[in-house]
């Protein structure tokens, strides 16, 4: 698998042609576990539009979330975030 780094810098490129601050959607995929999706909550403010569905057999949790992300590296520091997360895919 291609390491977590090689990834983000590749999106760096892409998001560098962007002007920020602008709105970001983010969309992970965490086991159903509600520490796992405490944590993603805690990465973002109030202000973030956190949407929740869970899969039918209950076992996963796909979380969006739209918000005003201000530059392109701390869109990346989520991501780097979220990684810790055990279980969790990043889309």
């Amino acid at each position: 698998m291609e390491d977590l780094e090689a990834l983000l810098g590749r999106l760096r490129e892409k998001l560098s042609e962007q002007s920020w601050p602008d709105v970001y959607f983010f969309k992970f995929i965490v086991p159903t576990d509600n520490e796992k999706i405490g944590m993603i909550y805690a990465m973002f403010d109030d202000s973030a539009d956190i949407q929740m569905h869970e899969s039918k057999s209950n076992k996963y949790t796909s979380v969006s979330i739209k918000t005003v992300m201000i530059d392109v590296e701390s869109i990346l520091d989520i991501y780097r975030k979220a990684s810790k997360i055990e279980g969790i895919i990043s889309l």
